[in-house]
């Protein structure tokens, strides 16, 4: 299952993306973390050792090389962008497999499986925009075979930023972290508005919770939407100044109503059914609009059809 954490900035969603992780590699279950925020800091995050990789972002034409396979409808890797969809011949892959992307990309933090898609640099600026690093996560994630006990969590970019490209729609569940403020839930508004139109799955949850009046304030701008919330916590901030440990024990010290925030989070995208038509049909929507706003005239080919009709999508492709 595919997890995306986003909220405004400041909101605790790098925090969350890292306590979910964690919680899930405790647990034994087989989790990925990928940082796809602008500001890299899920590593530190996750807190413990890190054993870093190479970046995705910088390594895109490479990415794109060993995801095209024996794609017919792909002419050259130049001519995949980020929303070139899998067909028959493509790649496939599955979460932390034995291939040259995982085993060249993975790292570990904090004891987790860990990609950076890498931080936006001074070569970068005024001639590249970091959506185009995030890229690399788009088509990671279009290519991949994950399944039910499987979790990808990815930290995504803050605020309404995450609409700049498809990204947002590859996800089975996409938890919105928002204080109890007016600018907490103001990125939430943005959100709901817009994925309610690709029918994109949201819950909040809700952080830095202080008293019944904080909740209440949440309660009464989110309604339903509002799955749990986090509370104010010693312990987390004490791990953001180095001061807990990072083995997999180190989360039984975390307070009992977080602990049990984690859990919700973890059964509510448990109980959540993967629609891989849904998630193919979103795949397909944005790689039109990109190939009608700017791709084709780029690379001067017809990009539509790199779109495979006969496809089936979450089964292997076919030679």
């Amino acid at each position: 299952m595919r997890i995306a954490f986003v909220g405004k900035g400041g909101s605790g969603k790098t925090t969350l993306s890292a306590l979910f992780s964690r919680h899930l590699a405790r647990s034994g279950a087989p989790v990925l973390a990928i940082d796809g925020d602008i500001n890299q800091h899920l590593a530190e995050a996750l807190g413990g050792e890190e054993v870093p990789a190479p970046p995705l972002g910088t390594h895109v034409s490479e990415i794109k090389k060993f995801l095209r396979g024996d794609n017919p409808r792909i002419t050259s890797p130049d001519a995949m962008i980020k929303t070139t969809p899998p067909g028959r011949g493509s790649r496939l892959l599955r979460p932390l497999g034995d291939d040259d992307l995982h085993a060249r990309h993975v790292g570990r933090a904090g004891g987790v499986p860990l990609m950076v898609t890498g931080e936006f640099d001074e070569s970068d600026l005024g001639v590249a925009c970091y959506h185009s690093k995030l890229g690399a996560v788009e088509l990671y994630l279009s290519h991949l075979l994950d399944g039910p006990g499987e979790y990808v969590v990815v930290d995504m970019t803050a605020g309404a930023d995450a609409f700049a490209s498809g990204l947002f729609t590859r996800f089975d569940i996409t938890f919105l972290v928002a204080e109890p403020t007016r600018k907490g839930v103001s990125v939430y508004r943005q959100y709901r508005d817009h994925a309610e139109q690709f029918g994109i799955r949201i819950a909040v949850v809700g952080n830095k919770v202080t008293c019944e009046d904080d909740l209440l304030f949440l309660k009464e701008q989110v309604g339903d939407d509002l799955l749990t919330h986090l509370v104010h916590s010693p312990w987390v901030r004490a791990a953001e100044q180095g001061r807990t440990g990072a083995g997999p024990d180190a989360l039984n010290s975390l307070e009992p109503h977080n602990r049990h925030a984690l859990t919700v989070l973890r059964e509510a995208v448990d109980s959540h059914p993967r629609d891989w038509d849904r998630l193919h049909r979103h795949a397909v929507e944005f790689h039109l609009r990109n190939v009608r706003a700017w791709a084709d005239a780029r690379t001067g080919e017809d990009l539509a059809a790199q779109v495979d009709p006969d496809y089936v999508p979450g089964g292997p492709a076919n030679s």
